[in-house]
C-alpha cells in the first residue's frame, strides 16, 4: 500500500486500484475539534481536485478535494455519524470515502510522507 499527500494536506492510499482518502492529522491539529463531516454519494464520478466532501470544526469549515479522479466506491459513515472520530485517527480509520481510480497518473503530482512533512515545515 502507498500513501500520498496533498498540498490541500488529504492523504490517499492506494490498494489494488481503489484509493481510500482522508485529511492529515497536520490538516486535523489545524481544524482542531471536529463537529461536523459530510462525504460524497457512492457512484459520483469526480475529477481531480474537486470538492467532494466537508468538514467542520469549531474552528472553520473546509472542503475536501479528491486528489485524483475517479468513482466514490464507498463512503465512511462512522465519521457522519461521530464527526469527533477524524479528531481520533484522521490518518487511519477516520477515512473519509474510497475512490476507484480513473487516472493513476494523477498521484504523480502528490507528495510522499517525508516530502510533505517537509511542506507543512516550510509553510509553518
Amino acid at each position: 500500500m502507498t500513501t500520498h499527500y496533498s498540498k490541500d494536506h488529504e492523504w490517499i492510499s492506494i490498494e489494488n486500484g481503489i484509493g481510500t482518502v482522508g485529511i492529515t492529522e497536520h490538516a486535523q491539529q489545524a481544524l482542531g475539534d471536529v463537529v461536523f463531516v459530510e462525504v460524497p454519494d457512492i457512484g459520483r464520478v469526480v475529477v481531480a481536485k474537486e470538492a467532494v466532501a466537508v468538514v467542520e470544526s469549531v474552528k472553520a469549515a473546509s472542503d475536501i478535494f479528491s486528489p485524483a479522479a475517479g468513482e466514490i466506491v464507498a463512503v465512511n459513515n462512522a465519521i457522519v455519524k461521530n464527526s469527533a472520530l477524524v479528531n481520533e485517527g484522521a490518518e487511519t480509520t477516520a477515512w473519509f470515502f474510497k475512490i476507484k481510480l480513473a487516472n493513476p497518473s494523477d498521484l504523480d503530482g502528490l507528495m510522499d510522507k517525508a516530502g510533505y512533512d517537509r511542506y507543512c515545515a516550510e509553510n509553518a
